[in-house]
């Protein structure tokens, strides 16, 4: 399935994006944590299966890693905010405030 999105070029012209989506796998995470260098933002994805919260220790299976740019992380910042500021409009607030 392919998909079309119009994205702004430098000339300003809104030229014709297909999401080729053929080769895409999908995973479950409950866990993200981030790290970054000067050239580069990795995201690490897995999934905690330790509920008990009185462990000492627990394991996070690691599952996917994204390495993005920093102007690619700085779009995905962009993204995840307007999709979780309408999230919560439509079903309230996701943490608590002063969290």
């Amino acid at each position: 399935m392919a998909a079309e999105t119009p994205a702004t070029a430098q000339n300003g012209a809104q030229p014709k994006v297909t999401w080729d989506d053929a080769q895409m796998s999908t995973t479950y995470a409950n866990v993200c944590n981030v790290s970054s260098t000067r050239e580069e933002v990795l995201l690490f994805f897995g999934i905690n299966q330790n509920w008990n919260s009185k462990q000492k220790e627990v394991t996070v299976q690691l599952s996917d890693r994204v390495i993005l740019s920093p102007f690619a992380a700085a779009r995905l910042y962009a993204l995840l905010g307007g999709v979780l500021k309408e999230y919560e409009s439509r079903f309230g607030p996701l943490m608590p405030k002063g969290e």
